[in-house]
């Protein structure tokens, strides 16, 4: 007997409505919104949304099981355990997460299968084992004194998330936020709301205790909104625009001065030196950087400074590997392009492509509705050639599978167009000569860099940006302790 496809275990899922609070399922009091499928623009479900007595219902819970001490005061090993049980029961759940995020954004199902759930579940480890390790020190005072500082848990966390990698963008914020013993408020984007409440359940399934991790679905202007205003929340982790990345500092400043922490748009260089060692492997990575999960990358590599020297070849070699990238069903486990996430995200990235139009770039190639895929919110990859650096498509995030090829002469000249602009999330590098790698590391604005590669690394490895591209870092030990704060304590003794 043949195993179920990915669509025949599609068409037996029976899609969860409700939001988590305190323990339990809950039907919110906002009404109902519909979430689609991408794919094919038929509706999934009809969620219930929170209202703004829901978003205090939820914090109020998240603050009583945090002031009970159930899991702020658990001990460290014990807390250690429900995690690494949490991460266990995702791994185990991988078909239904999977499905759910490829339904509901367009995610292609073997990207979910092999990188997203494992990849979550390797991220909640990681900040377990960061809790026994997070210690606090003493000092050197005159000997009728001590003094010693330890870490303590914030409160109540708002985790907001976006909707490009809905399971793991929540993972990446929910999981340091627990490892440092804070009750969590999950809000996941409104167009990718049906993995986040299956998170919650597993934790307490995992043996967390109720409160501590509840999920709210509904729209930013209330949910979202609600959230970053609230008297009772500490803390507010976001990932999404820079637009909106503002407004949470803003309505920090109106409320309680609760820290914010942002990671927000991207428009990441390439940099494509005269002398870089291999053009076929920087042209695979670059087609890899840009065209992944559809473009819809915070620091998709979407700007390629191509040094005079070599352009003409790197762009030979590009286009032929851009041919690998082909839109398809994401049911398909041979598919490594989706459809966007939306129809009105599809408009936005047609619309861009016709300002590059506009503006003199010239379209190689891409760009349009893939043939015979019209029902669903596809793109085809894209790449525009003579692009100046003041053009908007070399300027403003697209976020979707656009390529600007923008020549550029010397490591001057690219350090110039790399740093024009408002962002600052990552860069890559291409060379052979190792002062100009670290220089060139040196000297563009960007809080993650590679070097002859791209979007690599582990847990160890803080991700996060400059300038307008956001203040917090994820992953690594610091993201964990950001969710802690530190005490002084000074003892007079005698």
């Amino acid at each position: 007997m043949t195993s179920p496809t990915w669509h025949e275990k599609a068409a037996n899922l029976k899609f969860e409505t409700r939001s988590f609070i305190g323990g339990e399922m809950v039907e919110l009091t906002g009404g109902h919104f519909e979430t689609i499928n991408p794919a094919d623009g038929s509706v999934l479900a009809a969620i219930s949304q929170a209202s703004q007595a829901d978003v205090d219902r939820a914090v109020a819970d998240g603050l009583k099981a945090f002031k009970s001490g159930s899991w702020s005061r658990m001990a460290p090993r014990d807390r250690m355990a429900v995690l690494y049980r949490f991460a266990d029961l995702i791994e185990d759940s991988v078909e239904l997460l999977a499905l759910l995020d490829t339904l509901d954004m367009g995610k292609p199902i073997n990207d979910m299968v092999t990188i997203d759930v494992p990849s979550a579940a390797h991220t909640i480890r990681f900040s377990a084992e960061c809790i026994d390790k997070m210690t606090g020190t003493t000092t050197a005072t005159p000997d009728n004194v001590l003094h010693y500082t330890t870490r303590e848990p914030l409160g109540v966390v708002a985790c907001i998330v976006p909707w490009n990698y809905p399971l793991l963008m929540a993972v990446w914020k929910i999981a340091p936020a627990l490892a440092g013993g804070n009750s969590v408020v999950l809000k996941p984007a409104e167009q990718s709301p049906l993995s986040a409440v299956h998170l919650a359940r597993l934790f307490v399934e995992a043996g967390g205790p109720p409160g501590v991790f509840n999920v709210i679905n509904g729209m930013g202007e209330v949910a979202g909104k609600g959230l970053a205003l609230h008297m009772d929340v500490a803390k507010v982790s976001f990932t999404g625009s820079t637009e909106v990345g503002k407004l949470m500092m803003i309505y920090s400043g109106q409320s309680n001065m609760k820290r914010v922490a942002l990671e927000c748009g991207g428009k990441t260089p390439q940099l494509l030196m005269g002398d870089l060692p291999d053009i076929a492997t920087a042209a695979k990575t670059a087609a890899w950087g840009i065209y992944n999960n559809m473009g819809e990358v915070c620091n998709a590599g979407s700007r390629l400074l191509v040094d005079k020297k070599i352009h003409d070849e790197f762009l030979f070699s590009f286009m032929r590997e851009a041919e690998s990238w082909v839109p398809a069903d994401p049911l398909l486990e041979s598919t490594n392009m989706g459809p966007l996430v939306t129809f009105e995200h599809q408009k936005r990235v047609l619309n861009y492509i016709d300002i590059g139009k506009q503006d003199g770039a010239q379209l190689a190639f891409g760009g349009n509705v893939p043939q015979g895929l019209e029902k669903g919110a596809y793109v085809a990859p894209a790449l525009f050639t003579g692009v100046g650096p003041k053009m908007r498509i070399a300027q403003e995030e697209i976020f979707g599978p656009v390529a600007a090829v923008i020549p550029v002469d010397g490591i001057e000249n690219a350090i110039e167009v790399a740093n024009d602009t408002i962002y600052g999330l990552a860069a890559g590098i291409w060379t052979s000569d190792l002062s100009t790698a670290h220089r060139l590391a040196r000297e563009v604005e960007a809080g993650t860099i590679w070097v002859n590669c791209f979007d690599e690394g582990d847990m160890t490895q803080p991700f996060g940006g400059y300038k307008q591209s956001g203040s917090a870092r994820d992953k690594c030990m610091d993201a964990v302790l950001a969710y802690t704060q530190s005490k002084s304590t000074w003892v007079k003794l005698g």
